[in-house]
């Protein structure tokens, strides 16, 4: 690696070399070294976060922006999706954690609560039924229906709680945003089933909201993620945020 010419040392060809090919190795490993402590630490790395529309917009900007404020370095890959594609993606690997609508898979996930409701009717101000204090799935059964798309969880869970109670649901229009679907309630073209949370926030003047009688239909809604394989400290941190922002909400 060296030889001596006189006093002074002096490299061979193959210490030139190494030194050529070994001066950027020990850059990189050095860069290497640098990026591990900050993705340990949470300076960096990606969060693939997976949320329905309806969840996302009225449960989770508080826990992204604490989020975000705890860990500024860290992008947010967001995915809005109905739960059934969700659920896709995360057995996928496409997205690091997500919330899906219960039942769901507990071999396949771990999971925590975070949204326990129920569906509640929507109906026109001046529709037949709407001063009624509560009322049955299969008093229903001659209404048009206004639901999220197909490829929502709740499209499946309503259909088939219609068809329990004896009939097929007349479905005349389908979103994927709830809002629109209680526009289109308000000017008549059917009635909707939406969480007792998103009902309140429908505009009264135009719309009533009615209880369905018991068992009625659950709306529960969990934070979800793999057992199996690797889960980045992003997606591990945002568990523990939402598990403890969640826990202090009185939904």
């Amino acid at each position: 690696m060296f030889s001596r010419e006189g006093k002074r040392p002096r490299l061979t060809e193959a210490g030139e070399a190494v030194l050529r090919y070994g001066e950027p190795i020990l850059a990189q490993m050095d860069a290497l070294h640098r990026e591990l402590t900050d993705l340990a630490e949470l300076r960096q790395g990606t969060l693939r976060l997976g949320l329905p529309p309806m969840a996302g917009s009225n449960f989770f900007p508080g826990v992204i922006g604490e989020y975000r404020r705890q860990y500024p370095g860290v992008e947010i890959r967001l995915s809005e999706a109905g739960a059934n594609r969700l659920d896709e993606d995360l057995r996928a690997g496409l997205v690091d954690v997500g919330v899906l609508l219960t039942p769901i898979d507990a071999a396949f996930y771990d999971s925590f609560n975070v949204i326990d409701d129920r569906m509640k009717v929507v109906l026109p101000a001046g529709h037949r039924l709407a001063e009624r204090p509560a009322l049955a799935l299969a008093e229903l059964a001659e209404e048009a229906f206004v639901l999220f798309r197909a490829d929502f969880t709740l499209h499946g869970r309503i259909t088939a709680a219609c068809e329990a109670a004896g009939f097929e649901p007349n479905i005349v229009a389908e979103s994927s945003q709830w809002d629109f679907i209680g526009q289109m309630v308000g000017e008549g073209l059917g009635i909707a089933l939406l969480p007792a949370t998103i009902c309140a926030q429908l505009r009264p003047e135009r719309l009533r909201t009615v209880a369905l009688t018991p068992p009625g239909l659950p709306w529960q809604l969990v934070m979800a993620w793999r057992r199996e394989g690797y889960l980045p400290l992003a997606a591990k941190a945002w568990i523990t945020l939402a598990r403890e922002l969640f826990s202090r909400s009185p939904a």
